[in-house]
């Protein structure tokens, strides 16, 4: 009897909440992906109606059009790839080193935020509250009209003869160059920089784990110094010739030229993300016990040291999260150069567009390039914030 009355007060399953929200969840998601199908099957008859695919098929046909900053070799009759490629790089260099600036800026500013000097600390206060509080379009405006377009002309250039110039047209600074055997010397280069990094590590390491006095900052200078050194008389003496600008003409010839357009661009998006990183550091090494920095000035440790060993590793577990939508933004932020003229991805996909005629493609494509760069980017710096934070147990 008892069985009986338990399977009869039962809630047959056309009334059981839980089966009714799993059968709305399957109704919902078949008409959501029925109309996604319905939207996206018409919209491709209509592209192919009009001869529009959406293929790609033309970035193997001639670009047509020029680009006036290149990082790798590039002429109007190159394909529309090899456009949207040199657009790429573009946006990564402008980026990456952008990055390293605003990480550089940020953390200096943040520090002089903290400083118990008054001056310093409001000085880094008006940097931070100017910039956040200013459109970064308008600050990119007043760095391109207001300052590099205010330079003299090239026949009155500034500069260190030989060696840097400054005009209108751009920064032209001596650069060396690869010759016969330079390519073994940057292979020693690279070898060098790696073991450094290594060395740098390993030592640090140790003379965290057992206690001893391990020098591994002069260490890791001196194998910085030691292995590119060595590649240097490997590949003959001389792997490297230095490329002076000269002025020929109506503009400088040589050297390396960085354009208005680009330095405008880097330095509006260093100085722009800089100041929110400079919160960010501020924010993570406030976060960090006064009580644990009391001790070490206690023990006698320099404040370099404190700095080094106590606050900074602590504020990083901090930092990092936030610090990886910073950096994101600076990448993303680059397409504002558009309105200066500099090449970058979403430049040279709009000329494209233009070009071809072909917007969807070109605009998904933009779109999942940003989106790799985007990951890419939040994956590496996960993977670090993992290592760094605390392993409960």
């Amino acid at each position: 009897m008892v069985t009986n009355k338990f399977y009869s007060n039962k809630v047959p399953f056309w009334r059981d909440e839980r089966v009714l929200k799993i059968v709305a969840q399957i109704v919902s998601s078949i008409i959501i992906l029925g109309f996604l199908y319905w939207a996206i099957d018409n919209f491709i008859e209509i592209t192919q109606q009009r001869g529009m695919p959406l293929t790609y098929g033309f970035l193997d046909e001639a670009a047509g059009f020029p680009i006036s900053e290149s990082w790798i070799p590039y002429d109007a009759t190159m394909s529309f790839g090899r456009a949207v490629l040199v657009g790429l790089i573009n946006t990564l260099v402008v980026s990456a080193v952008g990055i390293v600036l605003a990480t550089i800026i940020g953390f200096i500013v943040g520090l002089a935020r903290l400083s118990s000097n008054w001056l310093i600390s409001r000085i880094a206060l008006v940097y931070i509250e100017f910039h956040r509080n200013i459109p970064l379009l308008v600050l990119l405006f007043l760095w391109y009209f207001g300052v590099f377009n205010k330079f003299p002309a090239v026949k009155q250039s500034i500069g260190i003869p030989n060696i840097i110039y400054l005009n209108q047209r751009g920064l032209y600074i001596i650069w060396p160059k690869l010759i016969e055997g330079g390519v073994l010397f940057v292979i020693f280069l690279a070898a060098g920089l790696l073991l450094a990094i290594i060395t740098w590590v390993v030592l640090r390491r140790i003379r965290e784990e057992k206690g001893v006095e391990t020098h591994f900052g002069w260490v890791s200078l001196g194998v910085l110094i030691l292995v590119p050194l060595i590649g240097w008389f490997v590949s003959g003496g001389e792997p490297l010739q230095f490329d002076a600008p000269v002025l020929k003409g109506f503009n400088f010839k040589g050297g390396l030229r960085l354009t208005p357009e680009f330095a405008a661009l880097l330095i509006a998006l260093a100085m722009y993300t800089a100041a929110f990183i400079a919160e960010v550091f501020r924010a993570g090494i406030l976060a960090v016990q006064k009580g644990q920095i009391e001790a070490a000035r206690a023990v006698g440790l320099r404040y370099s040291q404190i700095l080094s060993l106590i606050i900074v590793p602590q504020a990083m577990r901090v930092i990092i999260p936030p610090l990886i939508s910073q950096y994101l933004n600076l990448t993303k932020n680059s397409s504002l150069a558009l309105a200066i003229g500099y090449q970058e991805l979403f430049a040279i996909g709009k000329v494209t567009i233009n070009q071809a005629g072909r917007a969807v493609p070109v605009f998904l494509l933009i779109m999942m390039t940003y989106l790799i760069i985007s990951l890419l980017t939040s994956l590496v710096l996960n993977i670090y914030n993992k290592r760094v934070q605390f392993i409960e147990r």
